[in-house]
């Protein structure tokens, strides 16, 4: 059991960043609003579509779990940090879905980052 439940939150957070991204690469409107209002688009929608398309990947592979998670707690705070300034909880009528997203995913990959913190290389690194 106990290697089925980190297993389980990092494919969410893998699912949720990548099923995002046929928003971003395909020029949905949301997601064009979204980064015109942040100021980002359409560099920035592609760039931060690349980067979770990574993240996701990473989160997958056993020996880069704590790179996708730490990648993932960059980009979606980030994108916290524009909800919170910018473009408010609630965008384009969504019920704030988009922002409650955020927050889930954030929480679930600092949990991850926690569970595999042993596997940071710098962690290992002892002081005499």
């Amino acid at each position: 059991m106990k290697k089925y439940i980190p297993f389980g939150l990092r494919l969410i957070v893998a699912l949720i960043l990548i099923q995002t991204l046929r928003f971003k690469f395909t020029a949905h409107p949301d997601s064009v609003y979204i980064f015109t209002k942040v100021g980002l688009e359409p560099y920035g929608r592609i760039a931060i579509g690349i980067l979770e398309l990574i993240a996701g990947v990473f989160l997958l592979i056993p020996k880069t779990i704590w790179i996708g998670a730490t990648l993932t707690l960059t980009v979606i705070g980030g994108a916290i940090l524009m909800h919170l300034t910018k473009l408010g909880i609630e965008t384009n009528n969504d019920g704030g879905i988009l922002f409650v997203t955020a927050v889930i995913t954030f929480f679930l990959s600092t949990i991850i980052l926690y569970l595999h913190r042993q596997s940071i290389p710098f962690f290992k690194l002892r002081l005499i």
